[in-house]
């Protein structure tokens, strides 16, 4: 092997020597680089930070104001518990995650050992529900229902339970007075996000980790106020974690107290009333399908008819606010959300769509007038209507003869409406349409329809009015999957898809007898409906629905009174609405609900109501009660329930009866009257700032519809009654 020359050693060894120097310049520059930029550029934010690292929070959650009704009475407040939590961060840091322990926990609460896991398990995509959606660094409370024996074996054997609490905690309580559930109403609370934290911090309400926030209802509508001010106290500690000194004490402000409309006994009534309607609608059978009919959805309010404040609001199916307090469980999480829940969250009061049938007939008949249609002229109520080769029926094809628009609300005839509809649909161009006026279009918008009415609930929908601009939008979205589909369907439904395929874009004459009398594509809330009823009890004002009435502050010294406000006037003078009043009076006394009227107070107390039967394609019809007096409106609907009056009507009957104190013989006392005129006044607030809750009973089943005069649901409607005709039809079922 040949030997290296000694002067190539050394030229490897200086080369060797070059790198390694440059290595380790490089190394100091960088390390110096380093220093500079957090000694120098960042010394002051990371000096801070790490004296930050020395001050320790405890937060003390601030009381959540209570939600009242009109008369002071609790809603949703608060109650003293023993809450065992679980840390999270003191569970992670053991070998096992804390697994023992939740075993031991679960037997020890007596809940399934899964249960309590997915107590503590953190929300994510792939979590399945329950799980903690808040902050991993608070406590996680498994449980709001413990024992004080419970709580004694936890705390008296720390050492098998680390990272678990067990303490006395202020939790919400939703105390259904008088029988009632509000459930929808008043919604419910869960634990804020860590992304909801770092959010509030642009806002002018911040979050505390360990805060609860309303997720729906008036908690979530009136969280700001209801939540209070965490109070904060922060601790100098050393080192070692050991207390110092304090260093600042910021005191917990509790939060405000919401005064609402509602009235606890009427809200009762109102759910009870409901409840039972349905029940008697499965008993009755569907003459079209034969089978009994589903009911399997409803919701009635009860509005100021004066103001839009809301008395009662009731959603079926309801639920028990309570089980979201200190944590869901699977089984109820799966019960309110799962695909056979029927979906109770849902506030069918304001987020239920439906046709709204013939309660819509104010709105045509209103249009009517507007498009030179005399309200006193004479309409023909034949049996049928044909438009070519289409023949559209009178419900069960009666025929009233010549008979004028207040009439034809009365008996609720839908062939007046279908003449009105076409003639002014062949004014408007019929399919080659140039400058359409679209009366009964435009008066739907007028009166409120397609928009939200500015309830002060979240989560309200708009409702649609399927005028001209919403057909086109539509055939837009579906015209590839209509062609697609009638291209080789020979079905009713492709025949259908094909015919919408090459014209759903115009209005064609069938849309405009359809929607003339509520069907079709139109979509109504209740909450839409009622606003309207009782916009045309008081002369035609449309009020912005409200349940709050005022905030008052903890102490009691500052009142915020929430005042009734307007968007907009319905599309009539006084005239117009004086008529279509009387023709509503008619309704109740002699049209389609006088069955459902009888023996009613008409003279002390006017009856004013409109009946509705929607039909629904693949399903059962909807029924529609539309009622109101000088003080209230009353509104109900219940899907695939039946008719208007059959299904609804002895509810809402009963309903009245309880307001006014109507007995079985129409005799009016006010001593057994719930409220026999609008609460105007707020309730009593103390000097220390409580508030005066009037004693509330559990009101007393209200009397039956057959023995106030009005014959129970199921039962056949009179037979003794007048005879028929265009001024007094006696019949059980009203239009579609």
């Amino acid at each position: 092997m040949p030997k290296v020359p000694e002067s190539g050693r050394a030229s490897r060894v200086t080369i060797r020597l070059i790198i390694l120097q440059i290595l380790v310049v490089s190394l100091l520059l960088t390390l110096g680089g380093r220093l500079w930029y957090l000694q120098i550029r960042n010394g002051d934010q990371y000096t801070a930070e790490a004296a930050n690292n020395h001050i320790q929070q405890v937060v003390a959650p601030a009381t959540r104001g209570s939600i009242l009704d009109a008369r002071g009475v609790p809603l949703a407040d608060n109650e003293t518990r023993l809450v065992v939590s679980a840390n999270r961060t003191d569970l992670m840091r053991m070998k096992d995650k804390g697994r023992a322990v939740l075993a031991r926990l679960a037997g020890v609460l007596g809940m399934p050992t899964e249960d309590v896991a997915a107590k503590v398990r953190l929300c994510d995509a792939k979590t399945p529900k329950p799980c903690w959606a808040g902050s991993p660094y608070q406590p996680i409370p498994v449980t709001d229902q413990a024992t004080t024996q419970q709580a004694l074996q936890i705390r008296e054997r720390a050492e098998d339970f680390p990272g678990i609490t067990a303490e006395p905690t202020a939790v919400r309580r939703y105390s259904g007075p008088g029988g009632s559930n509000t459930a929808q109403v008043l919604g419910y609370l869960s634990p804020v996000t860590d992304d909801e934290v770092k959010e509030a911090k642009k806002s002018g309400t911040p979050l505390m980790s360990s805060d609860q926030v309303g997720r729906s209802g008036l908690e979530r509508q009136y969280d700001s106020q209801l939540r209070g001010k965490a109070g904060v106290t922060r601790y100098e500690v050393d080192n070692l974690g050991r207390v110092i000194g304090k260093a600042r004490s910021d005191k917990a402000v509790p939060g405000a107290n919401v005064v609402t409309s509602i009235d606890a006994r009427v809200q009762a009534i109102a759910e009870r009333e409901l409840d039972q309607a349905m029940k008697d609608a499965r008993k009755e059978t569907d003459r079209n399908t034969g089978t009994t009919y589903k009911a399997d959805a409803g919701a009635v309010i009860v509005m100021e008819s004066k103001t839009g404040r809301v008395v009662a609001m009731a959603s079926n199916p309801t639920y028990d606010p309570n089980v979201w307090v200190g944590g869901i469980s699977a089984k109820d999480y799966k019960a309110l959300t799962g695909p056979d829940s029927d979906y109770p969250l849902l506030n069918r009061a304001i987020q239920g769509q439906a046709a709204p049938g013939s309660i819509f007939k104010v709105i045509s008949t209103t249009a009517a007038v507007a498009a030179g249609n005399p309200f006193t002229d004479h309409y023909n109520c034949s049996s049928s209507y044909s438009i070519g080769n289409q023949v559209f029926q009178n419900y069960e094809s009666k025929g009233y003869g010549p008979i004028d628009l207040g009439q034809a609300l009365e008996v609720s005839c839908d062939t007046v409406f279908y003449d009105l509809a076409y003639r002014q649909w062949q004014k408007d161009g019929g399919n080659n349409p140039k400058h359409p006026a679209d009366w009964f279009y435009k008066t739907a918008h007028r009166f409120g329809l397609g928009k939200e009415t500015g309830i002060d609930l979240p989560g309200e929908v708009r409702g649609r009015v399927p005028d001209r601009e919403w057909k086109k939008r539509y055939w837009e979205a579906n015209q590839e999957s209509w062609c697609k589909q009638g291209k080789n369907d020979d079905s009713y439904a492709g025949k259908i898809a094909k015919e919408n395929c090459e014209s759903g874009m115009r209005m064609r004459a069938g849309d405009s007898v359809n929607y003339s009398i509520g069907q079709g594509d139109t979509l109504v809330t209740p909450i839409q409906m009622a606003t309207i009823y009782a916009a045309i009890s008081n002369g035609g004002t449309l009020y912005n629905p409200t349940v709050g009435k005022a905030i008052v502050s903890p102490d009691g010294k500052h009142v915020r009174e929430i005042k009734p406000t307007s968007h907009g006037r319905l599309p009539f003078d006084a005239k117009l609405r004086d008529q279509i009043d009387g023709a509503l009076a008619g309704v109740a006394t002699q049209g389609t609900a006088a069955w459902r009227f009888q023996g009613w107070p008409q003279n002390q107390i006017p009856m004013h109501a409109k009946t509705g039967t929607a039909e629904v394609y693949g399903k059962q019809t909807t029924s529609w009660f539309a009622t109101y007096t000088s003080d209230y409106t009353v509104v109900m609907t219940i899907s695939q329930g039946g008719t208007g009056s059959g299904a609804s009507g002895p509810a809402v009957r009963n309903i009245y009866n309880a307001l006014y104190g109507v007995d079985g013989q129409g005799k009016v006392d006010e001593k057994k009257a719930l409220l026999p005129h609008p609460e105007a006044r707020l309730p009593k607030i103390e000097k220390d700032g409580s508030i005066e809750a009037q004693h509330i009973d559990a009101p007393s089943p209200s009397p039956s519809a057959s023995s106030s005069g009005a014959p129970a649901s199921g039962s056949p409607a009179p037979s003794d009654g007048p005879s028929v005709s265009p001024a007094s039809p006696a019949r059980r079922e009203e239009d579609r």
